[in-house]
């Protein structure tokens, strides 16, 4: 069972919202998912976006909190946002059917 936090009004995610010029963003640090201007409910609610930000969580589980951001970081500044492959594989995995099995959020 893979326990991940969520949490609403985060400052991290307030920053992506600007930093990205949207309205409500979700942000995962580690196995903490926050959220910027949308319910945890609403969030909850939209099957292909919670199971986008769960893989996020485990690419960071795979690599580590510090070389994921850093990876991160770099792929987005070489490629940009949409094409950087953690997007890419949290995309693709959007409709991965046993995806959220094992999870707990909390």
């Amino acid at each position: 069972m893979l326990k991940i936090k969520i949490r609403e009004n985060g400052l991290i995610a307030r920053i992506a919202a600007w930093r990205m010029r949207t309205v409500c963003v979700a942000v995962v640090v580690g196995r903490t998912i926050y959220l910027w201007n949308i319910t945890r409910n609403d969030f909850l609610g939209n099957e292909a976006w919670v199971k986008h930000e769960v893989a996020h969580v485990h690419q960071y589980s795979k690599l580590g909190t510090v070389r994921f951001l850093f990876l991160y970081l770099m792929e987005s500044a070489q490629k940009g946002y949409l094409r950087n492959r953690f997007e890419i594989e949290a995309r693709e995995r959007e409709t991965e059917v046993t995806l959220l099995d094992d999870i707990v959020f909390c």
